[in-house]
């Protein structure tokens, strides 16, 4: 058997492919190509890629290449960068019968992340036999038939390429018939048996050939069929058909049964021998499994769903045949249309996460690749973010996107994502499908910690217990682990630096902070802190807020008397007084300080003892000492005050001042002895006797007195103007004297005043005390304003009278007010009988 030369379109094309592949090479920018056979081992190596990518070998671990396909028919060896075949690679049921197969794909690289397109061109092998199908072909042929008429026969089918693929056909030696090659519109090559010469039935009824199908392989590969011819009676007209070529237009979504086509063929003759029977001819097996010919009728109907992504088009042959044998053909090309039924494919390649929280814009989290297997304008996909506006796709190349990341992103705001990413395609109506991105969020140290408040006001008692707590401060920070872990120190103090730490500390967990000793108010009023917060990121972040403590007073500090104070040698000082003194001339005044502050410091002045109460008047605020009265005859020379300063803190404490009181014009007199006691007992005891008694007499009188008034008031209320002592702002026009103004006391409130204008008279006068005008001074100090009005004869008013007639309202108020508070003192100067 001779082997067929090269010859037809496929034979130059598989010659002709080296040279046509750099015309490939601006359809296939960037790309490096490799070319194979088919069928290769596993493992067999195709090229070294990373060389080729010009990567080193100590590259490969970090940029760890990899192949992205649908279908791995190579890997890459992370070792040698070697690109290996890992499947097995059929170029039949790759690319089928096209003349030049090429495998596209991607490489992948990360850090940086890259993408590499790799072509690895596929050459055909001869490792398919052509074959007949069926394998043994009857005919029947008249034997009027003239020589030259030709007998279309079904081709053998060989699934190889270029060279490789069906070339010659042979027929066995005989006189009567040859073979011819015939091609079909698509490049197929199928035999026709040609008469040679006319048949004889008598003759020969049955011929027997062998037809033989060899490709252009090396070796050659080959098949046979069988034709059995049966020579029968003339019927010498065959159908035939309106047209040699029909052309059909069909949607891909046509259901199953659907009408493509009646074809129809006439025949001439009559009878049995015009009826004709249609049967598909020399068509491909796939043909036979989407269409169906009706033998009877010619009709073709659709037996399956069409796939336009599958095949684009189909070519059906079709003969129509009568009892005779005698037929015809005609060709039908079915076109089939593109609608949009496949779905976008999104295919996720990488992911990187956690991503840190302080990536800038621009990084990218995910590669991408969508994949759609329609075609046009049904086929061309676009991706997008759907509502997540921290994120953004980037085009990379081809059908590959990056996700990136839009803006700065905020752990603390949102720890994770949910990205979904949709693909949509051009078709109408479009159809989209999506895939969703699970990403989180790692946190880094981008939150500095922050205090609760702006600043912190601590108010702590003096003398507290050295380990208390005075205050406590707290700082949230919303990083996570040491990054949101947060500490507390004193940063700054106004104290002095080596004794800060022996007044105050702070717990860096909790924040509280601790007296580390009992504060003196006298002697630290205040001081300020300044707190840190930190946390334990790397960097740290701090904040700082400041601490104002505030030290309150006790009362824990007895008054000072700095005057009269003894001489060095221990001996008491005195004061003198002029004889000729008038009331409420100044004696001296008792001076004493109080350490503590505010009420704890407010002093009081209280006379505990005297020689002659009635001569002398004391400052309550003010501690000042003023005659009473003037000097009489039966009076002592020397006068001796005990003197209590009280402070107003409670409870209260108290310091004791003698004043010793000297009656003389000049120091050549002979002055007295101030050892000799000028308070014996029986008459110390007499007089405090006859204050107390007094005191109660004056208080009965006043509140008769009142009763009186108003009931008097009640009944003459027909003649307000004899009544006008009651009325509020208004005085007596006889200006009756006016006790000075009383600014320190004990007493807070204005009270209206009834004075008698002598001590005979029973007729009161009654001056209303107003807050503006009340008295601002003791009702135990003289002034000079205190001066009694002699319009009407009357006669000056001492401090302490024989006459209890003449009393305001006040001096009442003041000895009922501190006549509790003075009673223990007072009879503690009582002797017992």
């Amino acid at each position: 058997m001779r082997r067929g030369s090269r010859s037809g379109p496929a034979g130059w094309l598989q010659i002709l492919s080296p040279f046509l592949l750099p015309l490939f090479h601006g359809a296939l920018p960037d790309q490096i190509r490799y070319t194979i056979p088919e069928e290769l081992a596993k493992n067999s190596v195709v090229g070294n890629l990373a060389k080729d990518l010009g990567l080193g070998v100590q590259d490969l671990p970090t940029r760890k290449l990899r192949v992205s396909a649908d279908r791995e028919y190579f890997t890459v060896n992370s070792e040698s960068g070697d690109l290996l075949v890992g499947d097995r690679i059929d170029r039949e049921q790759i690319c089928g019968k096209q003349v030049l197969c090429i495998l596209e794909f991607d490489i992948v690289a990360e850090k940086p992340l890259n993408i590499f397109h790799v072509a690895v061109i596929l050459q055909d092998i001869n490792d398919n036999t052509p074959v007949f199908k069926p394998s043994k072909v009857d005919l029947n042929i008249g034997e009027s038939t003239r020589s030259g008429k030709t007998f279309p026969l079904d081709p053998a089918l060989d699934s190889d390429a270029g060279s490789n693929s069906l070339q010659k056909y042979y027929l066995s030696d005989n006189e009567y018939f040859s073979v011819s090659e015939k091609e079909t519109s698509d490049g197929r090559k199928y035999p026709e048996l040609v008469l040679k010469r006319s048949l004889d039935r008598e003759e020969h009824n049955f011929h027997q050939l062998v037809l033989t199908a060899v490709d252009g392989g090396d070796p050659a590969r080959s098949g046979t069929a069988q034709i059995r011819i049966q020579v029968t009676d003339a019927n010498d007209n065959p159908p035939m058909f309106s047209q040699d070529v029909f052309r059909v237009t069909l949607r891909e979504d046509v259901p199953p049964g659907f009408s493509v086509l009646q074809v129809m063929a006439t025949d001439q003759d009559e009878g049995i021998n015009a009826e004709i029977t249609y049967s598909f001819h020399n068509v491909d097996e796939h043909v036979e499994h989407f269409f169906k010919l009706d033998k009877k009728t010619g009709e073709i109907t659709t037996k399956d769903n069409l796939d336009f992504e599958s095949a684009k088009s189909y070519s059906l042959n079709v003969e129509a045949k009568d009892p005779g044998d005698l037929a015809s053909h005609c060709s039908i090309q079915v076109e089939i249309l593109d609608e949009n039924d496949c779905v976008p494919e999104v295919t996720v390649t990488s992911v990187f996460t956690p991503l840190p929280e302080d990536s800038p814009p621009g990084t990218v989290i995910a590669l991408i690749k969508t994949r759609d297997r329609d075609s046009g304008e049904n086929g061309e996909v676009y991706c997008h973010v759907l509502e997540k506006s921290e994120f953004i796709l980037k085009s990379s190349s081809k059908n590959y996107y990056k996700l990136v990341t839009a803006r700065a992103l905020d752990r603390e705001a949102i720890p994770e994502y949910n990205v979904t990413i949709a693909a949509t395609d051009r078709g109408k109506p479009p159809l989209s499908s999506s895939v969703i991105i699970a990403l989180s969020i790692s946190d880094v140290n981008d939150n500095a910690p922050i205090f609760h408040q702006a600043s912190y006001f601590v108010h702590v008692a003096e003398n507290n217990p050295p380990g208390a707590s005075i205050a406590q401060v707290s700082a949230s920070d919303p990083d996570l682990g040491p990054n949101g872990r947060v500490s507390y120190s004193i940063l700054a103090s106004d104290l002095e630096p080596r004794a800060l730490s022996s007044y105050v500390s702070v717990n860096q967990d909790s924040g509280v902070v601790f007296a580390q000793r009992a504060f003196d108010h006298e002697q630290l009023r205040s001081f300020q802190l300044t707190l840190q917060a930190r946390d334990q990121g790397s960097p740290a972040l701090s904040a700082n807020v400041s601490i104002h403590v505030l030290v309150g007073d006790l009362n824990d500090n007895a008054p000072r008397v700095l005057y009269p104070a003894l001489e060095p040698d221990g001996s008491a000082l005195f004061d003198m007084v002029p004889r000729a003194a008038e009331p409420g001339y100044l004696v001296t005044k008792v001076v004493a300080v109080d350490a503590d502050s505010g009420h704890n410091a407010w002093l009081s002045y209280h006379v505990l003892q005297a020689s002659d109460p009635g001569l002398f008047s004391l400052g309550l605020r003010t501690g000042e000492v003023r005659t009473a009265r003037a000097l009489g005859d039966k009076d002592a020379a020397h006068q001796l005050l005990l003197v209590a300063v009280r402070d107003g803190g409670q409870p209260p404490l108290s310091a004791t001042a003698t004043l010793h009181l000297i009656f003389a014009d000049s120091l050549q007199e002979d002055l007295p002895d101030l050892s000799d006691d000028p308070l014996p007992y029986g008459h110390q005891a007499e007089q405090q006797f006859y204050l107390v008694e007094a005191v109660a007499l004056i208080s009965v009188l006043f509140l008769l007195a009142v009763i009186l008034a108003v009931a008097l008031h009640l009944r003459r209320s027909s003649s307000p103007a004899a009544w006008g002592c009651f009325q509020a702002g208004l005085s007596s026009n006889s200006a009756p004297g006016v006790l000075p103004r009383y600014c320190e006391g004990t007493l807070p409130y204005s009270y209206n005043v009834c004075i008698a204008s002598q001590s005979a008279k029973t007729e009161f006068n009654f001056l209303n005390v107003t807050p503006e005008v009340a008295p601002s001074r003791d009702l135990l100090c003289d002034d000079a304003s205190w001066i009694p009005n002699r319009a009407l004869g009357d006669t000056e008013v001492p401090f302490v009278s024989d006459s209890i007639s003449k009393v305001s309202i006040n001096f009442f108020f003041y000895f009922s007010l501190m006549l509790p508070q003075q009673a223990p003192n007072l009879l503690s100067y009582i002797p017992s009988p």
